[in-house]
């Protein structure tokens, strides 16, 4: 009797997910990792117009077409100023599937992948699938990552660690100090630095900086996606850039796993990324403005609170059963748990989603705290 992976078996359903199917309908949703704005009109047509041309309805290049491929070069240049071929970028399936094939193509059974906890569930789980043993480390007080912490747990069988900034699930933004570390540990060590960089665009204070403009070696790659930037998620295109000797590996695992992004996603992205980028300001101005009256409330019911200088979520510090009690009065949050361990005593909540909702959700939060308070 054929059973099943004890890969697959190590891995269970995100509680992420778990939080969702037990909410009611009619629930404030604080859990999604998702804007509420839409994909920007030019991306939007430049897909329709792909379609009713026919130029969407076979497969592309494994890598993503050369003008996508082009696209995002030049994007990496003008943001991040780090010089990229077309030629070492893989479009893939989101930012998902770009994280699997770094994992796939760099770590063997039993190596260790150093990750941030709290961190992405999605670490974890892509470490188990590929083989490998989970490491995750403790973050410091305001919940970024220490390089120090990162170096120390480094051993002969570490094969990566990742890093996240600005960072899901804390909203954390790793300093231009920090990056040039990691870009040190991964040339010292030898060791694959993946830089998670899906949120880059939304940043607060200060700016994102990646660990790849200071590496001195190709120890570095660079996992993006449009899924956050550009409001699209559901178009599931995102990209994975290293050496070319890092993508030939990675091209290995792509082209049997996945043959190529979808068509109609990467003509919209190609608009996207090369467009007019005036919508991913307005979001981040907006996604601010938001931080601002979910910090403001929490504040006020007591909730201490790191402050989030990127990305879209927020961990306040939360007393036993508070979670529960904000679901059962409908309001979706996650557990910091759901994270880590290191996410314990915590909350993640996600302020994608109107002024209104957030100040209709921080009434139910008050009461939730003096109810388990």
């Amino acid at each position: 009797m054929t059973d099943f992976s004890s890969r697959v078996e190590s891995v269970s359903i995100s509680g992420i997910r778990e939080v969702f199917a037990a909410a009611g309908a009619n629930a404030i949703n604080l859990g999604l990792g998702q804007p509420d704005f839409p994909t920007p009109e030019h991306a939007r047509r430049a897909a329709i117009e792909a379609i009713e041309a026919g130029e969407t309805d076979g497969y592309t290049g494994n890598k993503g077409t050369l003008a996508l491929r082009e696209a995002i070069s030049e994007k990496h240049a003008r943001d991040n100023a780090i010089d990229v071929s077309p030629r070492s970028v893989i479009a893939t399936a989101g930012g998902s599937e770009a994280l699997h094939l770094a994992m796939e193509a760099h770590v063997d059974p039993g190596e260790e992948v150093v990750f941030p906890d709290p961190g992405f569930v999605s670490y974890d789980a892509l470490t188990r699938i590929a083989g490998g043993t989970p490491k995750p480390i403790e973050l410091r007080e305001d919940l970024t990552m220490a390089p120090e912490t990162v170096e120390d747990a480094i051993t002969d069988d570490t094969a990566a660690f990742v890093v996240n900034s600005p960072a899901n699930p804390t909203g954390a933004v790793q300093s231009e100090a920090d990056m040039k570390e990691f870009a040190r540990i991964a040339d010292e060590h030898d060791v694959l630095c993946i830089s998670d960089e899906v949120y880059e665009h939304i940043v607060f204070e200060g700016g994102h900086r990646s660990p790849m403009e200071f590496a001195e070696s190709d120890d570095v790659v660079v996992v993006n996606a449009c899924s956050k930037s550009y409001s699209m998620t559901g178009w599931r295109l995102g990209w994975v850039v290293g050496s070319e000797r890092r993508i030939e590996r990675m091209l290995r695992v792509h082209q049997y796993v996945q043959a190529c992004a979808s068509a109609p996603a990467q003509y919209a992205a190609t608009a996207a990324l090369s467009g007019p980028q005036e919508p991913v300001r307005e979001m981040r101005d907006a996604f601010e403005k938001r931080r601002d009256v979910l910090l403001d409330g929490l504040a006020d019911i007591g909730l201490a609170t790191p402050t989030p200088r990127g990305a879209f979520y927020a961990m306040p510090e939360v007393p036993e059963g508070w979670v529960e009690a904000c679901i059962d009065r409908g309001v979706i949050v996650v557990p910091g748990a759901a994270f880590g361990e290191g996410g314990a005593g915590y909350a993640r909540i996600s302020y994608a989603t109107g002024i209104g909702e957030i100040e209709e959700a921080l009434e139910v939060m008050d009461e939730a705290t003096r109810a388990v308070g």
